[in-house]
């Protein structure tokens, strides 16, 4: 998708489709839109009058202008709601649904103006910014183990168009900003929805080996036996049961010197049947993107690679599958974790926190720090915040809101669940350390304590997004199937920590 930023009078631009946009109750439209009717002698402004356009909330309506004095055989007039709900998150999620319907009139190019720039007084860079992620975002479909359909559509670029030519240049870096952001979330979502007999362990390892080589990050691919070795005895508790083999993935980005890296840690559990505690049938088939945490840290690693911000970053993604074969790990099992703590296993299907306690504890021995993991750990979860927001857990109240403020500012909501010291009572064990289960009530928590027994006192943020990773219904940048959710928030965090360290 080529998106780029040009200066000029949107109403003379020689383009397919002219997109502008009205505010609801507005009677006379201004700014870009009022040049464009002026060059149609008031014929928005008639519809407008007429009642045929009403500025609802992504209300969309096609006009043809051929013969009319403007640039464009099409006008596209998006409604934009109130203008007192209008946010950049708006503007994100109208792109992607202009997107849409430009595509879905095999409309191959078009040119727009900056939807909330100026007439919301929202800044014309992060307005840019969200066009261009909302567009890919939206455009995003995954077809690839589908026939080719001749009849589908494709918009294949968009220009934006800014009146004043003092803008252009921190537009254009804006655009292509939020174009490495989104792709990189969709290059998440490809990943989540391969089905889990092409998304091996290995093959997801060689996936990430590829693209580091491409981006220039440091790669490297743990085995069965060097995890062995290092005592990641929950990792590989669960890979007992496969007979595909795990393995670990390490990703680094060195941009400043020899600081202490930013950790970002993701769950890589290519299919998750339960394991001995296996999971009913219904649904299972969403279980191959049960490696999406460790999609998001692996996506984000290309963005941060493309975007080089002065920062060190490590990814750490334990991939296998959690499998009932013969050799599987049993409930009644104890397992020793890498820092040396030993795990009761109450129910197998409590896999991801097994993986993620070795992933955190080698993230230590690595000296990352502040960390971030990403999984989807619990149902419980789903049932919290259902398919809105992911949860946030951790151990420090600055590194948490530098995490909200990132999710807030990426468009991807979070919030922040409690953990109070009363319920680490819930994992202790009569034979264990621990154990990996506290039980149906406070599910979501219970899992977060037990991570944290692994970041030997670091600041570190837990983001459990079951509920967020896959999208049952397209709205906005969301898209049926995986969500790439929270790529953007890793990515911003990044960013942020780049210009202003913790602390």
């Amino acid at each position: 998708m080529d998106i780029r930023v040009t200066s000029g009078d949107i109403a003379n631009v020689q383009t397919p489709c002219v997109v502008v946009n009205l505010f609801q109750g507005v009677g006379a439209p201004g700014g870009g839109t009022g040049a464009v009717d002026r060059a149609l002698s008031g014929m928005i402004s008639e519809l407008i009058a007429s009642g045929d356009i009403r500025g609802r909330w992504c209300e969309m309506t096609l006009l043809h202008t051929v013969g009319r004095g403007i640039g464009a055989p099409r006008v596209l007039v998006a409604g934009l709601g109130k203008s007192e709900e209008f946010t950049v998150d708006r503007v994100r999620d109208l792109s992607a649904n202009i997107a849409r319907f430009l595509r879905g009139r095999r409309i191959t190019d078009a040119a727009t103006i900056a939807h909330g720039a100026g007439i919301a007084g929202l800044d014309p860079a992060a307005c840019a910014q969200a066009i261009a992620e909302g567009t890919v975002l939206g455009l995003y479909r995954f077809e690839r183990h589908k026939k080719a359909d001749e009849d589908a559509g494709e918009l294949k670029s968009l220009t934006i168009v800014e009146h004043d030519q003092a803008k252009v240049n921190a537009l254009t870096e804006a655009a292509a900003r939020g174009v490495i952001v989104a792709e990189a979330a969709n290059f998440a979502r490809d990943l989540a929805n391969e089905p889990s007999n092409v998304l091996t362990p290995s093959e997801f390892a060689a996936r990430a080996e590829a693209m580091a080589q491409a981006e220039g990050l440091g790669c490297r691919i743990l085995d069965r036996e060097e995890c062995a070795q290092m005592g990641m005895g929950g990792f590989l508790g669960v890979a007992k049961g496969s007979q595909q083999p795990p393995k670990f993935i390490v990703l680094t980005y060195k941009g400043a010197g020899d600081e202490k890296p930013l950790g970002l840690i993701g769950k890589g559990i290519t299919f998750d049947t339960g394991g001995i505690s296996i999971k009913p049938a219904q649904g299972m088939e969403e279980m191959k993107g049960d490696m999406s945490g460790g999609a998001c840290v692996i996506a984000a690693m290309r963005a941060i690679a493309r975007l080089k911000p002065r920062i060190n970053v490590t990814a750490l993604v334990p991939a296998t599958e959690n499998m009932p074969g013969g050799n599987a790990t049993k409930p009644g099992d104890v397992l020793t974790a890498m820092n040396g703590k030993t795990i009761e296993v109450i129910n197998t299907d409590a896999e991801g926190r097994l993986i993620l306690a070795d992933a955190l504890a080698y993230a230590c021995k690595l000296d990352l720090s502040p960390l971030v993991d990403v999984a989807t750990l619990t149902g419980a979860m789903s049932i919290a915040l259902g398919d809105v927001a992911y949860g946030l857990f951790a151990n420090d109240d600055a590194w948490a809101a530098r995490v909200q403020a990132a999710a807030a500012r990426a468009g991807e909501k979070c919030w922040q669940l409690p953990m109070f010291p009363e319920y680490r009572e819930a994992i202790k064990s009569d034979v264990a350390d621990m154990k990996n289960s506290g039980g149906r009530n406070a599910g979501s928590i219970f899992a977060a304590f037990f991570l944290k027994e692994f970041i030997d006192g670091r600041p570190w943020a837990h983001l459990d997004i079951a509920g967020v990773d896959f999208i049952e219904k397209e709205k906005g940048v969301r898209v049926k199937g995986a969500s790439g959710i929270p790529v953007r928030t890793l990515v911003d965090l990044a960013l942020d920590l780049a210009g202003r360290p913790l602390g």
